[in-house]
C-alpha cells in the first residue's frame, strides 16, 4: 500500500473544541491515521500530522480544510505565527515507495477541489509550484491575511485555483508537495541563548550576514544583505532558551534528510559547540522521523566505532537513540516516534514465537501456508548470510574484506526484513482471496463485483510470492560472496543459507503457479515467464553454491 504524509497547519491553537472537530473530520476517512496534533496557544496554530493511503489522502485533507473554513474566522484571528488562512498550509510528503510526482498530483487535485467547492483562493508551493517565485512558502505568505486584498488584486499573484477575491472568513490556503521535514533540537550545556544562536548561524544553510573589515554589514548592488553560507545544506536553524529544560538549544529544521541527516546536524552542532567551549549533551526530536533517517544514524555510529553496521534493525535504532542522546529530555519510544512504525500493519505471524508459528502451520488452519514458509526460508537465508559476514568482520586474516562484509551484512539485514514482511503479506493475500470468494453472486452486478474483487485479490496473491522470488535473486550474490570469502569456520552456515534460499525461491514459485489460473491468459503468461526465469536462475546458483561448499568441506577432512 502506498502511503503519503500530510501536515496541514490550521489557524486555531486555543479552542480545543474546534481543533477536535477538524481532527475528527480528517480521521473520518477510512484508512487515515492521525499521528500527531500539536496546538500552540501563543502561535494560535495547530499542526496536524496524518498518514493515509495515496488514494484517500486528498479526501482526508479536504474534509479537514472544509471543517476549518466552517469553524475558523480569520477576520478575528491574531497569533505569533505568520498565517494567511484558516488552513494556512497543507503539504503532502512522500513515504516509502510513494514518489514526489504522485504527491504533486495530490496537491493539485486537492487545490482544485478547495478552490472550486469551498471558494478559497489557493496557491501551490514547493514541488507543486506553477511559478518559480511561488516555491517558497514565505514568499507566498508575505503580507499575511491582512495583505490578501492587495495581493489578490495583483495579476502577478492570481491564485492557482479558486477566486481572485478575498474570502474574509477562510482567507487563502497554500497547498503543495515537499520532502519530509525533520524538526530537531540539539541540547547545549548553557543557558546562553546568544551562544546557541551563534551556533545556529554557523550551521544553517543561509548562514549569517557578512561583514567587512570594519565590522559593517555588506550589501550587494541591490542593497540586499550579503550572507556567508553556513556549513550545512537543507538546514534552517535558530538558537533559543527553553525555561522548562533550563538550557539553550539549537533548534533545527532539516528540509531534506538525504542532504543533511540528523546525525550530521548533531555532529556539526557538537563541533561548533566545542569550538565555543560548550558541549552538545543530547538532542530532541519534535514530531516524527522517517525510519531511514534513524537507520542511517545507527549505521554511521556503528561504523564510527569500527563495528559492523550489519545488525538487526532494532539494534540500529537503539544505537541511533543512544548516540544522539534522544532520551536526555524524556522518553523516546521508537514505536511512537518513527513514522513507519506508527502506521505499520500488525505482523502476527512474523512476530510470533517460533514454536507457535510451527504449531499453527501444522494445524488445519489455512495460514500460514507454503507461501509464508517460503518467505520465512528467505529470511533465514538472509539472516545466515548476515551472520557469516558479521563473523568475518574484523577477524584476523580477513582485514581486506571487513568493510565489504559490513556492507554485505547490512544489505542482508534489509532483505531479511523484506522477507519477514512477506510472511504476513502472503497470509493477508490468501485471506483476501477467500473473502472475495465469499462475496454474493446472485445478480449480474454482484457477479461482476465478485469477479473484479477476486481478480484483484488473485493478482496480490501472485505478486507477494513473486516479490519473494525477486528478493531471493537479490540475496543470491550475498550468499555466494560469504561462501567464497567469508570466515572459513562458518562455511557450513553459508551452505545452509544457499539450501534454504533454494527452498525459498522454489516454494514461492509454486505459490505463483497455483494462483496463475485465476488471471486471464494475457496477464498470467508474462507473470509465469518471469517466475520461471527467476526460479531457474536462483535455483541453479543456489545449488552450485551448496555443491562448492560441500566440496570444500570434504577436501578439508
Amino acid at each position: 500500500m502506498k502511503l503519503v504524509e500530510c501536515v496541514p497547519n490550521f489557524s486555531e491553537g486555543r479552542d480545543r473544541g474546534v481543533i477536535d472537530a477538524i481532527v475528527a473530520a480528517i480521521a473520518s476517512v477510512e484508512g487515515t491515521h492521525v499521528l500527531d496534533v500539536d496546538p500552540g496557544r501563543d502561535t494560535h496554530r495547530t499542526v496536524v500530522t496524518f498518514v493515509a493511503p495515496l488514494e484517500r489522502a486528498v479526501e482526508a485533507a479536504f474534509r479537514g480544510i472544509a471543517k476549518a473554513a466552517e469553524l475558523i474566522d480569520m477576520s478575528t484571528h491574531h497569533g505569533e505565527h505568520p498565517r494567511m488562512g484558516a488552513t494556512d498550509v497543507c503539504p503532502f510528503v512522500p513515504l516509502g515507495t510513494t514518489t514526489m510526482d504522485e504527491c504533486v498530483a495530490l496537491a493539485r487535485t486537492l487545490a482544485e477541489r478547495v478552490g472550486q467547492e469551498l471558494k478559497i483562493p489557493v496557491y501551490l508551493y514547493e514541488y507543486a509550484a506553477t511559478h518559480e517565485d511561488r516555491r517558497n512558502l514565505a514568499d507566498i505568505r508575505a503580507g499575511e491575511y491582512e495583505g490578501l486584498p492587495e495581493k489578490l488584486s495583483n495579476p502577478q499573484w492570481k491564485p492557482d485555483f479558486g477566486p481572485a477575491t478575498l474570502n474574509a472568513r477562510a482567507g487563502a490556503t497554500v497547498i503543495g508537495a515537499r520532502k519530509f521535514l525533520i524538526a530537531y533540537n540539539v541540547n547545549l550545556n548553557t543557558r546562553d541563548k546568544k551562544k546557541a544562536n551563534d551556533i545556529a548561524l554557523a550551521i544553517r544553510e543561509q548562514g549569517r550576514k557578512a561583514r567587512d573589515a570594519h565590522g559593517r554589514f555588506i550589501r550587494d548592488m541591490n542593497g540586499d544583505f550579503v550572507f556567508e553560507p553556513g556549513t550545512l545544506q537543507a538546514c534552517k536553524a535558530v538558537g533559543w532558551y527553553i525555561e522548562e529544560y533550563q538550557r539553550a538549544q539549537v533548534s533545527i529544521n532539516l528540509t531534506d534528510f538525504d542532504v543533511t541527516p540528523p546525525h550530521a546536524a548533531f555532529e556539526e552542532a557538537s563541533r561548533q559547540a566545542a569550538e565555543r567551549g560548550l558541549r552538545a549533551t543530547g538532542s530532541e526530536l519534535v514530531g516524527l522521523i522517517p525510519l531511514e533517517a534513524m537507520r542511517r544514524a545507527g549505521r554511521y555510529y556503528l561504523e564510527k566505532q569500527n563495528a559492523s553496521a550489519g545488525v538487526p534493525e532494532a539494534q540500529l535504532i537503539e544505537t541511533a537513540i543512544q548516540s544522539l542522546g534522544l532520551r536526555e529530555l524524556g522518553g523516546f519510544d521508537p514505536m511512537q516516534k518513527i513514522i513507519e512504525y506508527r502506521v505499520a500493519e500488525d505482523s502476527p505471524l512474523a512476530s510470533s514465537p517460533l514454536r507457535e508459528f510451527v504449531d499453527l502451520t501444522s494445524t488445519d488452519a489455512p495460514v500460514p501456508g507454503g507461501g509464508s514458509v517460503a518467505a520465512l526460508c528467505g529470511a533465514l537465508a538472509a539472516a545466515l548470510a548476515a551472520m557469516v559476514a558479521n563473523l568475518t568482520f574484523g577477524k584476523k586474516g580477513y582485514e581486506g574484506v571487513s568493510k565489504e562484509m559490513s556492507d554485505l551484512a547490512a544489505g542482508a539485514q534489509e532483505l531479511k526484513a523484506e522477507f519477514l514482511r512477506a510472511v504476513d503479506d502472503d497470509a493477508r493475500a490468501f485471506d483476501a482471496v477467500m473473502a472475495a470468494n465469499r462475496l454474493p453472486k446472485s445478480t449480474h452486478d454482484e457477479q461482476a463485483r465478485r469477479e473484479h474483487a477476486l481478480q484483484a485479490a488473485t493478482k496480490t496473491a501472485i505478486d507477494v510470492p513473486l516479490r519473494v522470488m525477486q528478493l531471493c535473486e537479490q540475496a543470491v550474490p550475498l550468499v555466494e560472496r560469504v561462501a567464497e570469502t567469508g570466515n572459513k569456520n562458518s562455511i557450513s552456515d553459508a551452505g545452509v543459507a544457499a539450501l534454504v534460499l533454494h527452498s525459498a525461491v522454489k516454494g514461492a514459485w509454486l505459490n505463483v503457479l497455483i494462483n496463475l489460473p485465476g488471471l486471464p491468459g494475457d496477464q498470467s503468461g508474462p507473470l509465469q515467464a518471469e517466475a520461471n526465469g527467476i526460479a531457474d536462475r536462483v535455483g541453479e546458483r543456489a545449488l552450485q553454491i551448496t555443491r562448492r561448499v560441500a566440496e570444500g568441506l570434504l577436501k578439508g577432512r
